[in-house]
Parts: C-alpha cells; sequence; structure tokens
C-alpha cells in the first residue's frame, strides 16, 4: 500500500494513494460505512502502531460522487471515521500538487459532511472553504471532576466541538498531561450528563481556548481528539467552530481575520463569510509539507500486520 506522510502546522496526516480497498460507487456517507464495517483493518494497520501513531490521521482518497469534486475524501484516525478534517484536507491537497495531479488553483473536495472548497495558493500553502458551522448550544454548565462547573458551547465546525476558555493551566506543552486529563474529564462529565450536538450526535472533540503567546495571534487553543491525541495544529474544525462563536457574538465581522496559535506554537490564518442561509462559512489558511513518500508492508505472519490494539 503507497502513501504520501505530511503535517499541516505540525499535525500528521497520511493519504492512502493505491492498495486500498474497491468501496463501489455509492454516495460517500455509505461507502464510510463499508470501510468501517467491512475493511477497519486498513484503519488500524495504516494508523496504529507498529506503523503509525495516535496523533495520525489518514485519508483514502475514492471516486467522488459529485461530478464538480476533484476527488472524494475518507478521514479516520485512531478510534475511528471522522465527518471532515481541516488539516488532513490541507495535507490531501498538498499531496496531490506534490503528485504533479494539481496546479496553483481551487478544487472541491467530497467528504461525509459536505463539499470542501479548497485552494492551492503556493507549493505548500491551502487555503479551505469549510462547510457551514454553527453554534448549537451556549452557556452550556457542567460539573466536571477535579475542575467544578465548566461552561462553555457546543458547536458544530465539520464535526462537533465543545469550547471553553476555563483551563487550569497555561496551553503549552509542558502541560501536556494535565491539558489532556481536563479535557478528557470534560469529555467524560459530557457524556454523563447526556450533553450532545444536534439529534444526539456525540462531542468528540474538546477545545480548550486561551490567550495567544504571540503578539501575532488572537487565541491559542488545546485540542483533544477522538482517540486521546491532542492536535498539534491550531485544528481547521475547531478554528471554524471558534469562528461561528465569534460571528454570533459580533466580536469577528465577515471578511476580518482572525489569527489561531495551537499548543505548539502553529498558526492558521481564518476568516469568514455568510450564504444565502446567513450561515458561517469558514476559511481556514495553513501550510502543509510532504515528509515521506511510503509502501507500507503487511505480512500474512506478522501478529500486529493490523496494528497494535487492545484487543492485541
Amino acid at each position: 500500500m503507497r502513501v504520501i506522510d505530511s503535517h499541516t502546522a505540525g499535525e500528521p496526516t497520511r493519504v492512502i494513494i493505491s492498495g486500498g480497498p474497491d468501496l463501489g460507487d455509492a454516495p460517500i456517507n455509505e461507502r464510510l460505512k463499508i470501510l468501517a464495517d467491512q475493511h477497519d483493518e486498513l484503519r488500524r494497520s495504516v494508523i496504529l502502531e507498529p506503523r503509525g501513531s495516535e496523533a495520525l490521521v489518514g485519508a483514502l482518497l475514492c471516486p467522488a460522487t459529485d461530478p464538480t469534486c476533484f476527488t472524494g475524501v475518507i478521514f479516520f484516525n485512531n478510534v475511528g471515521y471522522l465527518g471532515m478534517c481541516g488539516h488532513g484536507a490541507m495535507g490531501v491537497v498538498v499531496t496531490l500538487a506534490w503528485l504533479g495531479c494539481l496546479e496553483p488553483g481551487s478544487i472541491r473536495l467530497e467528504t461525509p459532511s459536505g463539499v470542501v472548497r479548497a485552494t492551492l495558493v503556493g507549493q505548500n500553502e491551502v487555503t479551505i472553504e469549510n462547510v457551514p458551522s454553527y453554534r448549537f448550544r451556549r452557556d452550556v454548565e457542567v460539573e466536571v471532576e477535579g475542575l467544578g462547573l465548566v461552561r462553555g458551547d457546543v458547536v458544530w465546525g465539520g464535526n462537533w466541538f465543545f469550547l471553553t476558555d476555563l483551563s487550569p493551566t497555561p496551553l503549552t506543552l509542558s502541560y501536556e498531561r494535565e491539558l489532556i486529563e481536563t479535557a478528557e474529564n470534560i469529555k467524560q462529565a459530557l457524556v454523563k450528563e447526556g450533553i450532545t450536538g444536534a439529534d444526539g450526535a456525540e462531542i468528540d472533540h474538546i477545545e480548550l481556548t486561551g490567550a495567544p503567546n504571540g503578539p501575532d495571534a488572537n487565541c491559542r487553543n488545546f485540542v483533544l481528539c477522538p482517540g486521546g491525541a491532542y492536535d498539534r495544529s491550531p485544528c481547521g474544525t475547531g478554528t471554524s467552530a471558534k469562528l461561528a462563536c465569534l460571528a454570533e457574538d459580533g466580536i469577528l465581522a465577515p471578511d476580518e481575520e482572525w489569527v489561531q496559535e495551537s499548543v505548539i506554537g502553529s498558526r492558521f490564518k481564518a476568516s469568514y463569510k455568510r450564504n444565502s442561509a446567513s450561515k458561517v462559512v469558514p476559511s481556514i489558511t495553513g501550510e502543509a509539507y510532504v515528509c515521506a513518500d511510503v509502501t507500507l508492508i503487511r505480512h500474512d505472519e506478522d501478529p500486529f500486520r493490523h496494528g497494535i490494539a487492545e484487543s492485541n
């Protein structure tokens, strides 16, 4: 199986170029289900150790059903599948350019969360126009172990987020363990109290926000993703969720730039427009770099050919 590895603002993406399963020509959400139900060993072998890591996001390219889209893409991580992935979409575009499939300009990507417009600005700079984002619930209160009462917003940015500016420690890597524990405790409290996204959807991303470290940024974040790994980038869908809140609160005007800083200090530039339904449509710009062109090998005799998991 041939894969191309890249990182976007520090967060890794692994794009499957060849060797993946034939998922047919059904709508992309149905193909995601086929992948999950019938070929999940692919996800595990690509993402889990010994070939991958908990921070890695995979992307399987597949033919788009929408004729206006350049390709379809299904994103996945160490525990399952993602509706959309902002940094991953940037990684896909830079990978396609590195392979000689793209010139600077705009394309459309078909994802399970909807169509995403992506513009290759230069060799490594990409702007994605994400799916419409919105705040579902404001000032939700939840009792969290070790923190007490925590207030935050439930927001859709292509994935479901709980955003809060309450963190017991600075948003720096020196407090990595404490930040992970804080975010995991918040997530567990949301589940315990039955707090969800629309239609009972699981809130699987926790975003802690605070003041930036750099003078050229507006905000710093720490995002805990499904599976317990934190996002090294400022998180494309997380930044989209932040923009939705800023827009609704009247803090950020359409087309006004917002610079989101990650826990490692990398940055995304962001802004938004409103569509015909007055929903927030975020644009996120970041840099991605190809770092490996690899052939993954699975031996039939290898006891860990499908990755190292708890079931092992």
